[in-house]
């Protein structure tokens, strides 16, 4: 009997994993809102590409997954005319993009593309950064620029 009770519990454990996953799926693939979608639709009437020629190599090498990779599933105009600047946005956004299904985005090279991105918007959007800095608070402003600096640390020699 215990062991029936055993292979029941896994049995409701599994189903109700393989119900979650069939939801998120099905979130994945829901159509998005009409604000959402009028946004989307603007940051890819951009510009689909970005100037890396004054960047420091590693930046470079980091663009060239970037695009390879964002490429197999939208736009590169996307995340480039995107207003997502700080680095935590970054990196909320490259999270979400690496569980997409189909993303191919690996550990490391999301750590690259999040690398490109806060770099490039440190120099492209900087504008964008300092006015978002300034609604943070000092916490967060000092954070998300300590977090720009290690960026730039890493790749301006």
């Amino acid at each position: 009997m215990l062991m029936i009770n055993k292979l029941a519990t896994i049995l409701a454990g599994v189903t109700a994993l393989a119900l979650i996953g069939v939801g998120v799926a099905r979130a994945a693939d829901a159509p998005l809102d009409a604000e959402t979608k009028a946004r989307v639709e603007r940051f890819e009437k951009g510009p689909a590409t970005v100037d890396i020629s004054k960047y420091p190599d590693g930046i470079k090498a980091n663009y060239e997954v970037f695009s390879q990779k964002c490429t197999q599933c939208h736009k590169l105009s996307r995340p480039i005319n995107s207003d997502y600047a700080l680095p935590d946005e970054w990196s909320r956004y490259v999270k979400r993009m690496m569980h997409k299904p189909g993303s191919g985005i690996n550990a490391a090279e999301g750590k690259e593309i999040y690398e490109f991105l806060v770099y490039d918007s440190s120099v492209r959007k900087k504008a964008m950064v300092d006015e978002k800095l300034a609604k943070v608070t000092p916490d967060e402003k000092k954070a998300a620029e300590g977090k720009i600096k290690e960026v730039h640390d890493l790749y301006d020699k």
